[in-house]
């Protein structure tokens, strides 16, 4: 979590316009590789209200929100039910049987609300009758979703949580390189184009480094990944 008063002096700098050797020096001085803060299109970062881009999977450790769908994205895919027919139309869908299987993570992504708990959990598909009843067995890919749309700031932009993980047998736990494997999926199917019920789609895609430290510090399972973060536009065709 960025210090209130790391933030304070990005903010002076780039309203005074200070020389990035200055930026560079503060990053230095405070211990972090991370990008500073700032404003973004689309999105709000959670580090500049006291959120991060981990959930919280357990007290100490978390697995990273890799994925953002930008509320620059088609207005129906940023509402609960057209998010629901979005995500069937890239390969998942709900639980098996509608039943929650594992425990429910938070995140804070720093819109005032605090730790809240997931509002989506996604399960691969990999047929359409009862195909996540499969993934719940033999393991895949599944994402867990928060809303930016606290009482401070409400964004309506979606934060995913994207990883693969192993079978049943091994309780679900994520395979080697899962959060970047999930995570990479999840995108290539969203740059694609897609469909669903009519309605057809196709994202562009913004890869993002300093907003999440790569590695397996804090990370659940101890399993690393390279602090790539992917904004997605999806736009409707």
């Amino acid at each position: 979590m960025v210090n209130s008063g790391i933030i304070l002096l990005v903010l002076a700098a780039s309203a005074l316009a200070l020389p990035t050797r200055f930026m560079d020096t503060l990053q230095s001085i405070f211990g972090t590789t991370l990008d500073l803060p700032k404003a973004e299109i689309g999105w709000t970062d959670p580090r500049l209200n006291g959120g991060q881009f981990l959930d919280f999977t357990t007290p100490r450790y978390g697995e990273p929100l890799n994925v953002i769908i930008s509320n620059q994205s088609d207005p129906f895919i940023l509402t609960d039910a057209g998010f629901r027919l979005y995500y069937k139309s890239i390969g998942f869908s709900e639980e098996c049987l509608g039943l929650h299987y594992g425990h429910v993570h938070k995140a804070d992504l720093g819109d005032g609300d605090k730790k809240k708990s997931e509002h989506i959990l996604a399960r691969q598909y990999y047929f359409l009758k009862w195909g996540t009843c499969w993934e719940s067995i033999a393991g895949g890919n599944h994402f867990r979703a928060w809303k930016q749309n606290g009482s401070e700031i409400d964004t309506g932009a979606w934060f995913l949580a994207v990883s693969k993980e192993m079978d049943s047998t091994k309780n679900h736990m994520i395979i080697p390189d899962g959060y970047n494997i999930g995570r990479d999926l999840l995108v290539e199917a969203a740059a694609s184009v897609s469909h669903w019920n009519g309605r057809w789609w196709q994202a562009d895609v913004e890869w993002r480094r300093g907003l999440l430290e790569p590695g397996y510090k804090g990370i659940n399972h101890a399993i690393a990944q390279d602090g790539r973060i992917a904004i997605l536009t999806v736009n409707r065709l």
